[in-house]
C-alpha cells in the first residue's frame, strides 16, 4: 500500500495551528499552574539576583527578579532572532524554515517591548548574548544539512523550556505593570515556540532533560 506524504503546505499549516492552540493554552490557563511549589520555581528558573533590592517606580515595585527576567529577554533576543534567521535560509526542512520565520518575527518584537521598558524603567540591559548562548549560535552556525536543522531546534527547545520557568515565576510574582505586561506576552511567545518546534519532529527530549 502506498505511503502518503503530507505536502509542505500541509505541515506549514500543521505549525500554524500548532502556534494558535499554544499560544489559546497560554492566554486561557494562568502561568503560576505551571508548578505550584514556589521553592522548585525559584531554583528551576535559575535567575540572578543583581543585589539591588527593589525600587520604587510608576508602574508598581521593580525587584531583582523583575530586573533580572528584562535583561533575560533582552538576551534572548540577541542570540534567538539570529538563529531564527540562519533557520530560514539554511533548513532544509520547510517546517524548520517556517518555525524561524516565527522566531524572527516573534523574539524581534519581544526585544523592542524589552527594550523599551528597560529604558522607562531605568534597567541597564545586555547589548550581547550570554556565554552559553554564544556557544548555541556557534554550534548552529557549523552545523550543516540536516544537522543544521536538528541543532537549531534542539538548542532553541532547550533555551525556551529554560526561559519558560522564569517568564511563568516572574508572571506569577511581579508587581509591576510593566513587567507583568512583558512576561504575558513572553509567556504567549515562548510557549507557542515550544510547541512549534516540537511540532518539527525533531526535538530530542531525553537529550535536553539531560542538559545536553
Amino acid at each position: 500500500m502506498r505511503s502518503i506524504k503530507p505536502s509542505g503546505r500541509v505541515a506549514g499549516t500543521a505549525l500554524v495551528l500548532l502556534g494558535f492552540v499554544a499560544t489559546l493554552v497560554s492566554l486561557l490557563v494562568p502561568v503560576y499552574f505551571f508548578d505550584g511549589n514556589r521553592t522548585i520555581a525559584l531554583s528551576r528558573a535559575g535567575w540572578q539576583d543583581d543585589g539591588k533590592g527593589t525600587w520604587k517606580t510608576k508602574y508598581g515595585p521593580l525587584t531583582a527578579l523583575d530586573r533580572d527576567f528584562l535583561r533575560s529577554v533582552r538576551s534572548a533576543g540577541l542570540w534567538k532572532v539570529p538563529a531564527g534567521r540562519a533557520a530560514r535560509e539554511r533548513g532544509t526542512q520547510k517546517t524548520v524554515r517556517a518555525v524561524g520565520d516565527r522566531v524572527v518575527e516573534a523574539c524581534s518584537d519581544l526585544d523592542k517591548r524589552a527594550i523599551e521598558a528597560g529604558r522607562t524603567l531605568k534597567v541597564t540591559l545586555p547589548n550581547q548574548p550570554t556565554d552559553a548562548q554564544r556557544q548555541y549560535m556557534s554550534e548552529i552556525e557549523k552545523a550543516k544539512g540536516k544537522k543544521f536543522d536538528e541543532v537549531f531546534v534542539n538548542r532553541v527547545r532547550k533555551h525556551d523550556g529554560q526561559m519558560f520557568g522564569l517568564v511563568g515565576l516572574v508572571r506569577d510574582q511581579t508587581r509591576n505593570s510593566m513587567v507583568r505586561s512583558l512576561a504575558t506576552k513572553a509567556n504567549s511567545v515562548v510557549l507557542d515556540h515550544i510547541a512549534v518546534l516540537e511540532g518539527t519532529g525533531l526535538v530530542d527530549s531525553d537529550a535536553i532533560s539531560q542538559g545536553e
